[in-house]
């Protein structure tokens, strides 16, 4: 189906207006030959509507006929015109002759092909007579004249849906914002109110099986799953990413040998940027504020010839938010013993841009090329004051003591990135080529003032400077080859490499010297390179009712890391390591169909685990990597059933279990640190024994009255983690759940309403996917074995209104209405008991207003304009 409607659209740009071929009667006077297109007066129209009785837009509406080639003095089949249905499901063709039959073909995605023959009560005519002028109709006459009507109404024409083959079962109704299938899951942002004129980061926090923490940490079954953009790994943050600019989010549990194997152990969420197949141009501009003095603007074009396709993106965003912080700490070592609380509040300055443009050569039917660009910049300047409170508990007596800490920060990034990419179709049905080449270069650079006032009038100033540069580059090659009906080999070479370099100079403020002095005991000076290469092999299979698909992946890595102040370098190679994978799929029956699947994968450290220096930027959780880090694999195994019920009802289970050899955890232990002169707790990293997850998910997609979508995602795992190797009988068991629910309801008058909501219950894993330098994010937490994430729930809420004949949207949203996003962890150890909780932009009111424009032009580009156009050439962004 994905491949009809692409040929559709292209042979839709392809064919000009043609003219009846039938001649009326002879040469006119004067001997000039007959304009047959003057008799092409006849007009058909109706509707497409989905089994509920809705309107769809932007099916593709094709009329067929018969044409008369005077070259043999034959009728050969020809499509006379065609047009995308208008938003309300309405179609309409002008200039189409009054003589023969013809067939309506309407295609849309996720529906069966639909056929309806009609005439408009006149007959064709006979086949021209051998030497007759201007291939004129024998006898020289126009046969049926004035017997028919010049209009014909076909009424609504209802689209059934189309049980998809094994591999994908895809529901599209038009409204619709979830796709289920057995492999992947994916939600369109662009059909997601919630999401308008807001980051990735709230638009990965609506999709089904993600949640997304404060700090913009992904989980995926409470796993950490590796971020793609356009099926590639990126340097950017969620953050930087704007939400109006993606298309789609896809989910994979599983993800085959064909993808990276590092990078996350929990499976692969791929953003979608939006790019246009459809010739002509279209595009769309959108500005939007909110309640906390935040303002977003930008605008996206494509446009697209035969030959050649340009696209691009502007977006611009000045953020404003607000943070609050709460930490209780009950010490269990030193004398006497203490409590503290720690108290912060916070407020986020910012402004940032992006934009990304590029360009598609079709060099010819089977060779594409593709160049695109992409710069991001932007400035943070947050600031915060700590309050520190500590209750010395002497026998029989509490002295307490009082400290404010406040800090100000001037934080910039810049990334700059390139991509080339070649695709080349062989002549064989279904084999190709693609090769691609990715680089991204990385700047950041900060500064903070730090000043402490104790309540004994003491005060103290520190000043933090930090300069950070990397680079990523990627280099990969894939092929696909067909080597017999439905048996396929595919494979490919990928290349990574990436290298980063991190300074962090800290200074105090010397009273007696009235100047800066250098501490460089608490400075780090820090670089590393990282490359990773790869190959794979995968093999498919496809029956009637049984589908199968093996595959091999070989990684092999090496690490390099130093500070560069001292002799202190360490490299880590990891030898090559093999990651099968395997899938079985039976197609029960059209609505039914299971799915085996096993995969293995690897989560190698990154730059903060494995960094041999102290962080001292948060002083109740001092931190610090360790070299000696081994990489942590995971085997998953995952039974999925789907079953697609009649009116697009969908229901998707998955069980799974996942097994983790060095799972990565996070502990806490004390020493004595001379820099502050006293006991700490210091936060490191170290491979634990091993780790699993048995769990259930439950996805299901239901549309109610052809005005109400409900989208409800359930997740229940057992986890156990066992650390006894790093601490004597260190050992952690939880049962967690995870809940998500959509609702989405068309309302009359072009206004459509939408709720998002989610509750996620105590988990003892506590994954980070923002840690990454490249993504400008620090040492969040990590699986621990020695407590657990609290529990939270939030709703938003939105509503649209659609304008200027659907050109235009205007969206209000309302984030975390009722102040419960809080995010909060508890702590146990032999140490310190210690609890937290954090809450950021509850309560934000966003309004947003976007208008889309476009036409279909096949002359686009075109050096010399035809003049000639198609039937519903206009048409509007979807």
């Amino acid at each position: 189906m994905h491949k009809s409607i692409t040929l559709t659209v292209f042979f839709l740009a392809l064919i000009t207006r043609i003219s009846a071929q039938i001649p009326a009667g002879g040469p006119p006077a004067g001997g000039k030959g007959f304009d047959p297109s003057k008799m092409n007066i006849a007009r058909v129209y109706g509707k497409v509507v989905d089994e509920a009785g809705k309107g769809v837009g932007y099916a593709t509406v094709q009329i067929f006929g018969k044409k008369f080639n005077p070259a043999d003095r034959s009728l050969k089949d020809t499509m006379w015109a065609g047009q995308l249905t208008a938003d309300n499901g309405d179609f309409n063709i002008e200039k189409l002759p009054m003589v023969g039959d013809f067939e309506l073909v309407i295609n849309f995605l996720g529906f069966a092909e639909t056929k309806q023959s009609f005439n408009f009560g006149m007959s064709a005519p006979k086949m021209p007579a051998a030497g007759a002028p201007n291939g004129m109709p024998a006898g020289g006459g126009f046969p049926g004249m004035g017997a028919g009507a010049s209009e014909k109404d076909l009424g609504n024409i209802k689209l059934k849906t189309e049980a998809k083959t094994l591999s994908e079962v895809v529901i599209t109704d038009k409204a619709s914002v979830a796709t289920l299938a057995l492999d992947r899951k994916a939600y369109r942002i662009d059909k997601d109110l919630t999401t308008a004129g807001g980051t990735a980061q709230d638009a990965l926090k609506n999709v089904p099986s993600l949640s997304v923490d404060l700090d913009g940490n992904v989980s995926l079954r409470n796993g950490s799953p590796q971020i793609f953009v356009d099926g590639r790994p990126t340097t950017l943050a969620l953050n930087q990413i704007a939400a109006d600019a993606i298309e789609s989010v896809e989910v994979i549990t599983n993800p085959s040998s064909k993808f990276d194997a590092g990078g996350g152990t929990a499976g692969i969420v791929n953003i979608v940027l939006k790019k246009e197949k459809r010739l002509g141009y279209n595009g769309s501009v959108r500005a939007g504020t909110d309640t906390r003095g935040g303002v977003n603007f930008g605008g996206d074009i494509n446009a697209r010839g035969s030959k050649v396709n340009v696209f691009g993106s502007l977006m611009a965003m000045r953020n404003r938010g607000k943070m609050e912080g709460e930490t209780l700490r009950e010490n269990f070592f030193g004398e006497p013993a203490s409590n503290l609380t720690q108290v912060s509040e916070g407020q986020m300055k910012g402004i940032f841009a992006n934009g990304r443009a590029g360009v598609d050569l079709l060099l010819d039917n089977r060779n594409t090329l593709t160049f695109s660009g992409s710069y991001v910049r932007g400035k943070f300047s947050p600031t915060d004051a700590i309050t520190n409170t500590t209750d010395f508990l002497y026998p029989g007596n509490t002295v307490t003591s009082e400290y404010v800490r406040s800090s100000e920060q001037d934080r910039s990034f810049r990334n700059f990135g390139v991509t080339t990419q070649f695709k080349h179709l062989f002549p064989k049905k279904g084999a190709e080529w693609t090769a691609d080449f990715n680089f991204n270069q990385v700047r950041f650079e900060g500064g903070s003032a730090f000043q402490t006032l104790y309540d004994s009038g003491f005060s103290s100033r520190e000043m933090q400077e930090s300069l950070g540069q990397g680079s990523f580059m990627t280099i990969q090659t894939d092929f696909i080859n067909p080597l017999k009906k439905d048996f396929k080999l595919e494979g490919g070479l990928k290349a990574v490499m990436r290298n980063n370099r991190n300074d962090n100079m800290n200074s105090v403020f010397d009273a007696d010297l009235n100047d800066w002095r250098a501490v460089p005991q608490l400075s780090d000076h820090f670089k590393f390179d990282d490359d990773v290469y790869a190959g794979y092999l995968q093999l498919s299979k496809q029956s009637k009712n049984w589908g199968f698909q093996v595959g091999l992946r070989a990684e092999s890595s090496l690490y390099r890391g130093a500070l560069t102040d001292r002799d202190s370098s360490f490299s880590i190679a990891y030898p090559i390591s093999l990651f099968p994978s395997a899938f079985v799929t039976r197609k029960l029956n059209d609505q039914d169909q299971i799915q085996l699947a096993y995969t293995r994968r690897v989560n190698r450290p990154n730059f903060f685990q494995t960094m041999p220096f102290t962080d001292f930027s948060d002083s109740l959780n001092l931190r610090r990597g360790s070299p000696t880090l081994l990489p942590e694999f995971t085997n998953s195994l995952e039974l999925s059933y789907q079953n697609i019920f009649a009116k697009n009802h969908n229901l998707l289970i998955s069980v799974y279990y996942k097994q983790a050899s060095n799972l990565i955890a996070s502990y806490q232990f004390t020493e004595f640190n001379a820099d502050l002169n006293k006991e700490v707790v210091i936060t490191s990293f170290a491979n634990s024994n091993s780790a699993s997850a048995t769990g259930a998910e439950f996805t299901l997609k239901n549309s109610f009255f052809g005005w109400l979508d409900l989208t409800t995602n359930l997740n229940i795992f057992q986890a156990d983690v066992d650390a006894s190797n790093v601490e004597t009988g260190l050992k952690a068991s939880r049962t967690s759940g995870f809940l998500k629910e959509i609702v989405q309801i068309k309302l009359p008058k072009g206004f459509a309403l939408q709720f998002n909501g989610e509750y996620r219950s105590r988990a003892s894993f506590t994954p980070s996917t923002n840690n990454d330098p490249f993504q400008g994010g620090g040492p969040a937490a990590q699986n621990t074995a020695q407590g657990y994430t609290k529990s939270y729930w939030f709703l938003d809420a939105s509503i649209r209104k659609d304008l200027l004949k659907n050109q235009g949207t205007l969206t209000l949203s309302a984030s975390d209405i009722f102040k419960t996003r809080k995010f909060g962890s508890y702590t146990l150890t032999d140490f310190f008991s210690q609890e937290t909780s954090r809450i950021m932009n509850p309560q934000l009111l966003r309004l947003n207003f976007s208008y889309r424009f476009g036409k279909m032009d096949m002359s686009l580009f075109n050096r010399k304009n035809t003049r000639t156009n198609m039937q519903g050439g206009d048409m509007m962004q979807n």
